[in-house]
């Protein structure tokens, strides 16, 4: 299954975030947090303006995004656990 998201929504595919930390503790599965990056996979049109003129989005697909731990809805397309979210629930884009 394919999704495409409509508006001003974005589709993100969490990013495994580290199990050690900086002093060499392994973190086991159970008492790691969600992490709260993720890569872009899709995104929308647009949000449509007042005057209905829409304005593009300023993220794009393959951009790697900080958003908040609760940010968003989960879905589950071909065994991957997805989020789909505005982009106003968007913090940043992680330059490299």
């Amino acid at each position: 299954m394919k999704l495409r998201p409509l508006a001003d929504r974005v589709i993100v595919k969490r990013v495994d975030s580290e199990t050690k930390t900086a002093s060499g503790i392994v973190i086991p599965d159970a008492a790691a947090e969600k992490p709260d990056q993720g890569e872009v996979l899709a995104v929308g049109p647009g949000k449509r303006t007042e005057k209905g003129d829409l304005t593009a989005l300023t993220v794009k697909v393959g951009d790697r995004v900080l958003f908040g731990k609760y940010s968003g809805q989960t879905v589950k397309v071909d065994g991957d656990e997805l989020l789909v979210m505005k982009e106003d629930d968007l913090f940043a884009v992680v330059e490299k």
